[in-house]
């Protein structure tokens, strides 16, 4: 039987052994009130990384971003963000529903968007308007098709936030994809920036778990929050040891994913009917476009399924694929191979 290649997320990876074994011996107590020292070594470790003074551990990545926005906004307010962001696609509307606030979209090619733009698009100081409060930006971003911001840019961003009285959050469930492809550590990556969430659940290949940081007033609001909207743990040290293994074992590797992307890349850019660039692949996502005489993407992922290779569609002619911890340097190119095979016929 033709073994399955996983290609839909970062997120399907499974505890390796070593991590399994750092689980099975963490200590742990009860984290909602302060006492699982695992978690609390975590939140440190994630405030030396991210140079924040305070740290929270989260459920998800989701969780992570909408804490940011409710701490950091009183309902009525705007956010500024990217239109194609994490945050409008694929949180179930949390900034309405949990927050009351309202987006104002800055568009720009694949996920980035300029100073300029901020602020333009920020509201005056009218009885009429919602108080523009909060920018986020996504590094990587995910419907970039994986883009890195370059650091100037974001900086400036950041900076025309402050200038404009409004708090910067990064959605940085793949900082550290961002950090390896740039070069930059985490820490140079978020100068100035306010609160930044991230993930160790992708491609770092933890089961569970996020984390936000930002300054010690912020974070014990967002504990507040966390509590209301039944994110605190109990015994979660079980959880927070796979994100400490994963942080001194699988963050170097993620060069091993961006370079399988970028040959998996090549080789499907080679299939005629495919519309990809591969110099456009710059960490571990991949999106490409079909010839509409192969029909939708949709039936084109069903097609690629039966010859062992899973994806998303996302849109009527687009699909993506994401390179992780258990695809190979063989297995990407092995992938590229059996799409071409699936969509040629």
């Amino acid at each position: 039987m033709t073994q399955t290649i996983d290609l839909r997320s970062d997120t399907i990876t499974k505890p390796t052994e070593g991590m399994r074994r750092a689980m099975a011996q963490a200590e742990v107590g009860d984290d909602m009130f302060g006492e699982d020292p695992t978690v609390r070594r975590l939140e440190e470790r994630f405030c030396e990384i991210t140079g924040m003074e305070a740290s929270v551990f989260v459920p998800s990545g989701t969780m992570a971003n909408q804490l940011a926005i409710r701490a950091q906004t009183e309902p009525g307010d705007e956010v500024i963000t990217h239109p194609e962001s994490h945050i409008i696609h694929y949180e179930s509307g949390g900034p309405a529903a949990l927050s009351g606030v309202m987006i104002q979209p800055a568009p720009g090619l694949r996920g980035l968007f300029t100073a300029e733009q901020v602020r333009a698009l920020v509201r005056s100081d009218d009885a009429h308007c919602a108080v523009s409060r909060l920018v986020t930006v996504e590094n990587t971003h995910n419907r970039g098709g994986g883009k890195v911001w370059p650091i100037d840019q974001l900086h400036a961003v950041f900076d025309a936030a402050h200038d404009l009285g409004m708090r910067a959050h990064v959605d940085g469930a793949r900082i550290w994809n961002a950090s390896v492809a740039s070069g930059e550590r985490v820490r140079a990556i978020l100068a100035n920036a306010d609160s930044v969430s991230a993930c160790f659940s992708k491609g770092l290949g933890a089961p569970v778990g996020s984390a936000l940081a930002s300054d010690g007033a912020t974070i014990k609001r967002a504990r507040r929050f966390r509590k209301m909207f039944g994110g605190s743990m109990r015994q979660a040290g079980v959880l927070a040891a796979a994100a400490l293994y994963a942080l001194d074992h699988h963050l170097g590797r993620l060069a091993e994913d961006h370079a399988n992307a970028r040959a998996f890349a090549g080789r499907l850019a080679e299939t005629p009917g495919v519309v990809l660039d591969p110099a456009g692949v710059e960490t571990n996502i991949v999106y490409f476009g079909i010839d509409p005489a192969w029909g939708t993407a949709a039936a084109a992922c069903e097609r690629c399924a039966r010859e062992g290779v899973r994806m998303f569609d996302t849109g009527p002619g687009t699909i993506r694929a994401v390179m992780h911890l258990h695809v190979s340097a063989a297995d990407a190119l092995e992938a590229a191979a059996r799409i071409g095979r699936a969509l040629g016929r």
